[in-house]
């Protein structure tokens, strides 16, 4: 960092405040009692102002730039504008009466004479006027107390005026001073960035931050007291140093921070006071973190507020009050403390008569500035790097600061100062940065390989990588050398390091002990490492005079390279070391030929140099605003960048542009055309693996190919990733393995790669390979030039050229002359495949017929198409030809044509199972599925019907078609019945069949209360609705089936129970739906009917008892048994349509009689001679068994039923009637019912009790109805209702 001093001048008082206009143009002094007001760019003074009485001690300037206030040791604040009039002047809370200012303007004197009114009653802010010329003076009262500071509110332009008792707050909307007293003289006041805080520092070392409307927040009460009051103090301009003081303040614990974000403090701060302790801060081992992007833009309600006090400290604080990090002794006196450059720096002036710049947490960087007196301001202009120095004896000052770039480059890696404390470290390629914090002035920076060299006021650090991964970036202290050097230039090796000073080189090892030196004719212009082993490294040096020289590190002789008659600028050494290029003062590139000394070539307008590390004939330059980059000894190819070459890597060109470096991406396509031009492929590939683009690599290997290196180009053409090409060489290169040398051959094949086919026809011609012209030329459908290179009517030729030709009538969309043109050369299944894609019938039709059928293939796919055409006819006649029936078969099963699949089926048996079973399948898709049960059975598929018939049943179920389900459910057991006549599935089976018979059941009578719950009208009785509800209730199992509702059951049977008098039952059923779940619909209504229930009387209607034939025994309407008798266990028969109990008795034959021979018994329907029969019961382990006994001497009625009448259950299981032989000659056919199961099961018989009532029993399903019930049933379906067997069908 340099201080240039650019104008000064010398006033005759002390320069007690400085103030910037906001855009840095006018610079307002107060100096004795007058304003002085300078043009900043050449220090000439514009203006005197005087309107103060007395001494002007403060001066501030408003941000919009309108205007700007001035406080004075007369007690009284003016507000000028930014035309330099004075438009108002109070004291500090009441106003000033009757002042003149006297305002010399531009040679004339101006008088504004300024009025006020009354002073404001106690208490109480004072009204301002704004000035009026010519108004009459008028007694006022005046404040006892000097204006010591005034400060404008960033935001809203509120301006603080301080004085030594208290503070006021005045702004132009309000006309108005609010008064608030201090507890000690107010030497200084800042505002915060937002405008929402004011900060004032005390002569009793106290710190007051209050809130816009002038509340105390926070009080800071700093160590020393009045001993150590506080002089000046100052926001950071800039928020985003939060991060960094919250990083510092961790550091003081020995923390280390990575990536830390700013912490919010609230805008609204609850009242706080502070005590802080600070001390002399201690020397820090530097720190390494990451320098990863920050969010430097967060937009906060706080800042970092500066303290300088006469305790001769610098601290910072919060603006809770928090103290960051410890004091900073200074030394002196701080009489200014102010931000620079938007808060990285601070300028400290005071008794040692100089301005010092810190950094932004108190390390001290160096002087802007000696003095010849106390400096009593100082501030620096806004946006930009000029300070204004103000000191006691009437000093101005004006600098400019310049700050020097310091950074070392080694490669991809750069290392550069930053905040003038710390070291970046940037890795070129990857973009990485890591930052180490020296938390002193960086002075020097090297880097070379794993090593970095910093140098400090009092030391030099060495750092090394932590691993030998190219891309790690964490360093580590490795050496500290505590000594104080002074050098232009350092340089860092594996193991020492190089000191320049002047004329002098000295080599330092890693402890501090000089091993060697170095002196110089000349001044040392240059240095740089040029690598080696490990502490015998190489050094290039360039002087003054003109000399380069070669030195190692542990050679004490320097080796001279050559001598030029220029001084040298830059210098670099290529990467095999034999060449080096020069820039000299003279701003010339000169190249030369390391071992002959020759110049090689020189270039004009050079300012940096260096070689690719990569390739050895590259190299590029800067100059004048141009990238030069210099192949060889071809020309430069130029082009536009700004900025110094410091490196050349491959493609990427390091460039040094103001304090940054950038690595551009430059493509080296200009020097990889100037090789190609003069056929040097594999030095054109060199240049272009530093870094081309894609259409480059493809021309490079496009040229290499046609110059016939294969080599070459077969890279190039893997970086274009051209697979293409890539066959072509491998197949050339596999052609040279087996012999051939013929190069024109080789040269034919790549021409007619890229298109260039009659220069291929030609070589191809001169090389003897006219077949391969043909060839070729066929391919591309070129088939007049074909014709001149067939041969001598070859057939083959000929055919390929017709199909040829064929294959490009096609593709250009003239099908029926590539159809005749692939007959005539006989590719007849092209030709097929043509007319089948285009429909054409007839012509497949002809062509099959002309076909041999020995020509499978094309008849096959002939027929295929003829069958998609939908012709099976023409298809099956194909087929015929072909012999091919299995094929055929499946014709007739896929265009459903059974009449013919079955005749084929009687000739050839062995596509039994080909037929049956997709018909099978049709049938159940179209819902015939008796027919497809049948099919199934032909089939002998038993096990597919049964699959069939369960996924319809479930599907019905899903649906809540319950009546359809209920008909599978039958045609499942019926089903399963018939596979029971299996021996080896008769149990399973069975246990099926009698599963499905009770859900058939179950569904057929839900379907009834479905129907009545769910449609708004009703089919069905009441009656009916009853008994089904009672014989679902009662047959009901505990996992009750899918799709059936308990509480729809439930609901049916309370609501028809109320309506035919059951009212015991019906509060049973409205009790029983309380523990369920009701759907909303019904919620009302089974509320209703439950509330309505409890005022019916608590028993059921006697009509409604059903009757047991057998022991005529009045059963409950709730059965907690089931459908049984209660007294004698005997199964109810339920008619199938109403579902009344009917007067069915079940029997069973006595042992040894066969169910024939009981028909014919039966059928001799005898007269019946009166006997005593009496009964007998029988006893054993497993049942009870009633029998009639016939006796010689009875004389009584022998029916065995009518005995029953008076008969009485002896126990709890049931007692089956079983009947012997005289007993069935006694009975009449038409009061017996016989259910006629097919085997494995026993017929089932049935006595009717009451003749005179008829009951029908359906043959095929043997469900019972009343025989009126089912005529009428049978008149409205067709059929019956549970099987639904046609009337007209046979029966089973």
């Amino acid at each position: 960092m340099r201080a240039v001093l650019t104008w000064r001048d010398k006033a005759e008082h002390c320069i007690n405040d400085i103030a910037f206009k906001p855009d840095g143009t006018q610079l307002i002094l107060a100096a004795g009692s007058r304003l002085l007001v300078y043009d900043t760019s050449d220090g000439t003074l514009l203006q005197p102002l005087k309107g103060h009485k007395d001494t002007v001690y403060c001066v501030a300037y408003a941000k919009d730039g309108k205007r700007f206030a001035s406080g004075s040791a007369d007690k009284s604040v003016i507000i000028w504008t930014s035309k330099l009039e004075g438009i108002l002047k109070y004291t500090s809370w009441s106003v000033m009466s009757s002042l003149h200012l006297h305002l010399p303007f531009l040679g004339l004197h101006k008088t504004v004479r300024v009025t006020a009114t009354d002073k404001a009653p106690k208490g109480q802010g004072g009204r301002i006027d704004c000035l009026r010329p010519s108004v009459q003076n008028q007694p006022g009262q005046k404040h006892n107390d000097a204006i010591q500071c005034v400060s404008y509110n960033p935001i809203t332009h509120q301006l603080a005026s301080c004085s030594s008792s208290d503070f006021g707050l005045w702004s132009p909307e309000q006309k108005s001073v609010s008064k608030h007293k201090s507890s000690s003289k107010i030497i200084c006041c800042s505002w915060t960035n937002d405008g929402q805080y004011l900060a004032l520092g005390m002569f009793n070392g106290i710190i007051s931050i209050r809130n816009k409307n002038g509340e105390e927040k926070v009080k800071i009460e700093r160590p020393g007291g009045s001993l150590s009051p506080i002089w000046s103090i100052c926001w950071n301009p800039s928020s985003r140093w939060e991060s960094f003081w919250m990083n510092r303040e961790n550091e003081d614990a020995e923390d280390v921070i990575v990536n830390r974000y700013i912490q919010e403090i609230p805008s609204t701060l609850k009242s706080a006071v502070y005590s802080s302790q600070g001390s002399e801060a201690e020397e820090e081992e530097p720190e390494e973190e990451d320098d990863s992007p920050r969010d430097d833009n967060l937009e906060e309600r706080n800042d970092i507020l500066a303290v300088a006090d006469w305790g001769q400290k610098v601290s910072f604080y919060q603006l809770s009050g928090k103290q960051i990090g410890k004091d900073r002794a200074l030394n002196f006196d701080p009489c200014c403390i102010s931000y620079f450059t938007k808060g990285e720096y601070i300028l400290l002036g005071g008794s040692d008569k100089q301005v010092s710049l810190f950094t932004k947490d108190g390390v001290r960087l160096g002087t802007v500035g000696e003095q010849n007196s106390w400096v009593w301001t100082c501030q620096a202009k806004p946006d930009s790097n000029y300070v204004v120095v103000g000191c006691q004896d009437g000093t101005i000052s004006f600098y400019q600061l310049i700050f020097s770039t310091v950074h070392g480059l080694y490669k991809d890696r750069y290392a550069y100062r930053d905040s003038m404390t710390d070291v970046i470290v940037q890795h070129l390629i990857t973009e990485q940065k890591v930052r180490i914090k020296c938390k002193e002035l960086v002075k020097k920076i090297a880097i070379y390989r794993n090593r970095l060299a910093i140098q400090l006021p009092e030391k030099i650090l060495i750092y090394e990588l932590y691993s030998e991964d190219l891309s790690d970036m964490h360093y580590r202290v490795k050496e500290k050398i505590i000594k104080k050097f002074e050098c232009n230039l350092l340089v860092v090796c594996a193991n020492h390091i190089i000191l320049c000073q002047e004329k002098r080189l000295q080599c330092l090892s890693f402890s501090g002990v000089k091993e060697r030196e170095w002196q110089m004719e000349s001044l040392i212009r240059y240095i740089k490492v040029i690598g080696g082993p490990p502490g015998r490294e190489g050094l290039l040096v360039g002087l003054k005079n003109g000399q380069i020289l070669k030195i190692f590190v542990d050679n004490l002789f320097a080796i001279v390279l050559l001598k030029q008659a220029t001084a040298v600028r830059c210098l670099d050494m290529s990467a095999s070391r034999k060449k080096l290029a020069v820039v000299d003062e003279n701003d010339t590139c000169l190249v030369y030929d390391i071992d002959t000394k020759e110049l090689l070539f020189q270039e004009p307008n050079a300012n940096s140099v260096a070689w690719n590390t990569q390739c050895e004939d590259m190299l590029c330059f800067s100059g004048g605003g141009y990238l030069n980059i210099k192949a060889s000894t071809f020309p430069v190819h130029r082009q536009k960048l700004q900025g110094f070459v410091v490196g050349y890597n491959g493609s990427k060109i390091f460039c040094l542009h103001v304090f940054s470096i950038s690595a551009v991406e430059v493509p080296q396509s200009a020097p990889m055309y100037q090789y190609l031009d003069r056929k040097l492929f594999k030095e054109a590939y060199q240049i272009a693996c530093l870094g081309v683009t894609d259409t480059d690599w493809r021309e490079l290997a496009m040229e290499a190919l046609e110059g016939l290196d294969f080599e070459t180009a077969k890279k190039a053409f893997i970086r274009v990733q051209d697979l293409r090409y890539l066959e072509l060489i491998s197949s050339i290169e596999e052609r040279k393995k087996r012999g051939e040398t013929n190069n024109d051959l080789f040269l034919a094949d790549v021409f007619s790669y890229q298109g260039k086919f009659h220069e291929a026809a030609k070589l191809y011609k001169r090389s003897g390979h006219e077949n391969l012209a043909l060839e070729m030329y066929t391919d591309l459908c070129m088939f007049e030039y074909a014709k001149d290179f067939l041969g001598s009517g070859d057939p083959k030729e000929t055919k390929m050229l017709i199909t040829k030709q064929a294959d490009w009538a096609r593709n250009i969309k003239e099908p029926k002359a590539a159809v005749e043109m692939y007959i005539s050369a006989g590719e007849h299944v092209k030709a097929i495949e043509i007319c089948g894609d285009h429909g054409w019938v007839d012509m497949l039709i002809d062509i099959a017929r002309k076909l041999d059928k020995a020509e499978r293939e094309p008849l096959l796919l002939c027929a295929t198409y003829l069958k998609k055409l939908d012709s099976p006819g023409y298809a099956a006649e194909t087929y015929l030809k072909m012999g091919d029936l299995k094929s055929l078969v499946q014709l007739h099963v896929e265009t459903q044509r059974w009449d013919e699949a079955f005749a084929l089926g009687e000739k050839h048996p062995e596509f039994k199972d080909d037929i049956y079973m997709p018909y099978a399948q049709w049938l159940a898709e179209n819902d015939r599925f008796e027919e497809a049960q049948k099919a199934f059975h032909k089939a002998g598929r038993q096990r597919e019907a049964v699959q069939v018939l369960e996924q319809l049943t479930n599907n019905a179920v899903a649906e809540s078609r319950f009546n359809d389900a209920a008909y599978y459910y039958w045609m499942l057991s019926m089903q399963c019945l018939d596979i029971a006549q299996d021996p080896a599935q008769k149990d399973t089976m069975l246990g099926k069949f009698y599963h499905f018979q009770r859900l058939a059941e179950l569904y057929h009578g839900y379907h009834a209360i479905h129907r009545h719950t769910e449609d708004p009208f009703s089919v069905h009785r009441p009656e009916t609705l009853f008994n089904i509800s009672r014989f679902l209730l009662h047959s009901l199992p505990k996992d009750t089936p899918s799709g059936i509702s308990k509480v729809k059951i439930l609901f049916t049977l309370a609501k028809q129970s109320k309506a035919l008098g059951a009212y015991r039952l019906a509060r049973h059923a409205y009790d029983k739906l309380r523990g369920l779940y009701i759907p909303a619909r019904f919620q009302k209504s089974i509320e209703l009917g439950t509330l309505t229930i409890r005022a019916k009387p608590f028993h059921d209607s006697e009509e409604l008892v059903p009757l047991c034939y057998r022991c005529s025994t009045n059963n409950p309407l709730l059965n907690n048994l089931g459908n049984v008798c209660i007294n004698c266990r005997q199964p109810f028969i339920f008619s199938a349509s109403s579902y009344d109990v009917l007067h069915l008795v079940e029997f069973y034959l006595e042992e040894g009689i066969t169910d024939e021979e009981a028909i014919s018994l039966i059928d001799l329907e005898v007269l019946r001679p009166k006997r005593d029969d009496r009964q007998l019961e029988i006893a054993n382990n497993s049942s009870q068994i009633l029998r009639l006994v016939e006796t010689k001497d009875s004389i009584g009625d022998e029916d065995p039923f009518t005995a029953k009448l008076s008969f009485e259950q002896g126990g709890s299981e049931f007692v089956p009637v079983v009947v012997s032989r005289l007993v069935l000659r006694s009975m009449s056919r038409r009061d017996v019912l016989i259910k006629r199961w097919p085997p494995p099961l026993r017929w089932q018989y049935f006595r009717s009790l009451l003749p005179d009532a008829s009951i029908t029993m359906c043959p095929s399903c043997f469900q019972m109805f009343h025989s009126e019930d089912y005529e009428l049933l049978v008149l409205q379906h067709g059929c019956c209702p549970y099987c639904r067997r046609c009337k007209d069908d046979p029966g089973p």
